[in-house]
């Protein structure tokens, strides 16, 4: 068995604002009624959290939930728990209409930190990330690949992507985050 290695081996980048590989992080994708009690009770068992509102990340003990879509949330949990997680979730389920899939090795997650983090985030989307508050996500794109981000205080944005363009992302946003590249209202 292969030991498990993050995108980026935990690659940071210092400029304007700090820009960091989050390592392997857990992630599961549950796909299912958002509105069955059954579903949030196993969210809520696994992760901590109460179930996100459209657009909103919640936070637990265990974890984290964001609503990606009508019928799909994404988990972000301990990378190690992440397996047993999707199994207590299918158990939880059985005779739901859901689908837990444990999608760590298939992601990215960056860490955007400084005062300047949102400025840095708006460069590379076409989201308004003024107007994005903490415990609210937003699932579009940076350049030309899909990303979900959310803010997790006034200065520290956390960011997911395919872990394919991982490079791609993490080159795009130290770009962004270049010193000399402030955008001066």
């Amino acid at each position: 068995m292969s030991n498990a290695v993050s995108t980026l081996n935990g690659a940071s980048f210092e400029g304007y604002v700090r820009v960091e590989e989050q390592g392997l992080v857990g992630m599961i994708t549950l796909r299912g009624d958002l509105t069955s009690k059954a579903l949030a009770k196993a969210v809520k068992s696994a992760t901590g959290a109460a179930m996100p509102g459209q657009g909103e990340i919640a936070s637990g003990d265990k974890g984290r939930v964001g609503w990606m879509s009508p019928d799909e949330l994404l988990l972000i949990v301990d990378h190690a728990a992440a397996n047993d997680m999707v199994a207590a979730l299918t158990k939880a389920l059985a005779g739901e209409h859901a689908l837990a899939v444990n999608v760590s090795d298939a992601r990215t997650v960056f860490r955007i930190i400084g005062a300047a983090a949102r400025e840095v985030v708006a460069k590379v989307s076409p989201a308004d990330v003024n107007a994005l508050s903490p415990g609210q996500l937003r699932r579009t794109r940076i350049a030309q690949i899909p990303a979900a981000f959310h803010m997790i205080d006034e200065e520290t944005a956390e960011l997911v992507c395919f872990r394919s363009v991982g490079k791609y992302a993490f080159d795009l946003l130290k770009d962004a985050a270049l010193p000399g590249g402030e955008v001066y209202l």
